[in-house]
């Protein structure tokens, strides 16, 4: 159990911390009040052939359209009712960390008040308190655990305690936000934007697949003070000096390990290096797998980090019940037809390893009369955003995906989770399980072994640390 710390952590650090990080030198100190914000007024950089939109020309229309943005914000905010902290009341627990205890903005706290939330998960009970102070941090924590409320109340409460009051460059984000697919960046993007509901930070997304100029307008029109990129687009950007990072103030590296599997290290190493010294800006970073190559470079990109490293007593959640059936290759289709009759079957998620044969699943699917989409790498990103939005709102019952959504994408009620094939990666397989029972729901995680996948268990069985229930299927699943 995390003990409560929040009451009182500007006196104290974790256990785990070494002395002397708490005398954390520049960053810490001058939180917030980095001169070169100032200077980034009269840099020498080039005009990106957008000479007009900066300080010295600014673009007449872009002042207009924001000037309306700020008039019609302002009317929406006159016409809800007053809020202020008195509504928001929970009560200390024993064990758990209030966002009370934080000294948060009261704007901050109106979006995590509206969004449900009352109490810190255990990743957010220990970074906040020192990621909020303007440490670095690396952090060891399975996907769902609400890594990236972390880092974004982090952000943006630093935003709104030091606001830049002059004018400033439009394409100079203070935030920096990597991920490593464009689902997962969508994701992050929409959260931010759901926390700064009652602000006037600005939040863009940067992501491969799709239209560039559409993205670039993002960047053109409005001050931009948070940017959630992939970074392959990101260096898109970069190279067509459509942005500038050398200002950035926080760095964050989400999913690093997933980012270094797909091989974007180059990238990710040209990314850093285009922002200031890791000792006048904040990074953080996270990950659930931390391998030689993640702690060397986390050892490079942070700066005197604080480490903290969420374990939970078991590597799959309790709340998901798992099953193996044992099937032929042959039997696979009707097992799976009969799961997903089934009348516990609400909304199912349904993983394949190859592209090609999940387009193969997805359409013998179809032509059995199921409600389904697809989600795969080659399939376009408004194709893949519309589908991903078409079944978190319910329009499909059944989405059949390869791991491109198994970490990080959160769809409310999903009740099973099937695996059509077991993932050769065991990592895979508890991210792809966790895609139900979430937020203390309960769900279900089907795997279907045949003969040419059942030596993938033991390794499952390894990192879960225990046995998998393996057995033959209910007969009213082989009719």
């Amino acid at each position: 159990m995390i003990k409560s710390i929040f009451s009182k952590f500007k006196s104290q650090k974790p256990a785990q911390q070494k002395t002397e990080e708490i005398s954390k030198p520049t960053k810490s100190a001058n939180k917030g009040k980095k001169p070169v914000q100032q200077e980034a007024a009269t840099s020498n950089k080039p005009n990106q052939n957008l000479g007009k939109h900066n300080k010295h020309n600014p673009n007449p229309h872009s002042q207009k359209n924001k000037n309306n943005n700020k008039n019609r914000r302002a009317k929406q905010q006159q016409n809800q009712p007053k809020w202020d902290i008195s509504q928001f009341q929970v009560a200390p627990e024993e064990g758990k960390s209030r966002f009370h205890d934080l000294d948060l903005p009261e704007q901050l706290m109106h979006a995590i008040f509206d969004l449900g939330f009352e109490y810190c998960s255990p990743i957010q009970a220990q970074t906040l308190p020192q990621s909020l102070q303007g440490f670095d941090i690396i952090g060891k924590a399975q996907t769902g655990t609400g890594k990236t409320a972390a880092f974004l109340i982090t952000i943006i409460d630093e935003i709104l305690n030091s606001p830049i009051t002059e004018e400033r460059h439009l394409k100079d984000p203070r935030a920096l936000i990597l991920a490593p697919t464009r689902e997962l960046a969508l994701q992050i993007a929409k959260d931010a934007k759901a926390l700064c509901k009652y602000t006037n930070i600005g939040v863009a997304a940067l992501i491969g697949g799709e239209k560039y100029e559409r993205q670039l307008k993002q960047l053109n029109e409005n001050v931009v003070d948070i940017v959630v990129a992939t970074p392959g687009r990101l260096i898109d950007f970069m190279t067509r000096d459509q942005i500038y990072i050398d200002q950035v103030e926080f760095l964050v590296l989400d999913e690093a390990d997933r980012m270094l599997d797909m091989g974007f290290v180059p990238q990710l190493k040209r990314i850093v290096r285009a922002t200031q010294k890791k000792e006048d800006r904040q990074t953080l970073l996270f990950s659930a797998t931390f391998d030689h190559d993640i702690i060397n470079l986390s050892r490079q990109w942070t700066f005197d980090a604080i480490h903290i490293e969420i374990e939970p007593e078991n590597v799959a959640t309790e709340q998901v019940e798992q099953k193996v059936y044992m099937v032929s290759r042959d039997e696979k289709f009707k097992v799976l037809m009969n799961i997903l009759k089934a009348e516990d079957t609400k909304l199912s998620m349904i993983f394949v390893n190859r592209k090609d044969h999940t387009q193969k699943l997805y359409d013998q699917l179809r032509k059995a009369g199921v409600n389904v989409g697809i989600l795969t790498g080659d399939i376009n990103q408004a194709r893949r955003s519309k589908t991903l939005e078409g079944f978190k709102a319910g329009k499909f019952d059944v989405l059949v995906a390869t791991d491109v959504v198994g970490r990080g994408i959160h769809v409310d009620g999903v009740s099973h989770v099937i695996n059509y094939n077991l993932p050769e990666d065991p990592e895979d397989y508890v991210h792809r399980i966790g895609r139900t029972g979430r937020a203390d729901a309960t769900g279900i995680s089907i795997s279907l072994a045949c003969e040419y996948e059942s030596f993938n268990i033991p390794n499952i069985e390894a990192l879960l640390g225990k046995k998998m229930n393996c057995e033959l299927p209910p007969d009213e699943l082989l009719k």
